[in-house]
């Protein structure tokens, strides 16, 4: 369900800036946060795909 994807997705972003302000923005826990927020973005693309652009 998208609604449901769009929280997970805001709740990701959330942790992710908690651990780049906590660890920083290189430390392997927020890199590995950003990749699983990636996957959540790249998931909610294909189920909303984009009208293309002439």
């Amino acid at each position: 369900m998208p609604t449901s994807l769009l929280i997970q997705i805001e709740k990701k972003r959330k942790e992710m800036t908690k651990k780049a302000i906590k660890h920083g923005f290189s430390a392997a826990v927020t890199v590995r946060c950003s990749q699983e927020l990636d996957r959540l973005l790249n998931a909610f693309d294909k189920t909303h795909p984009k009208a293309k652009k002439s």
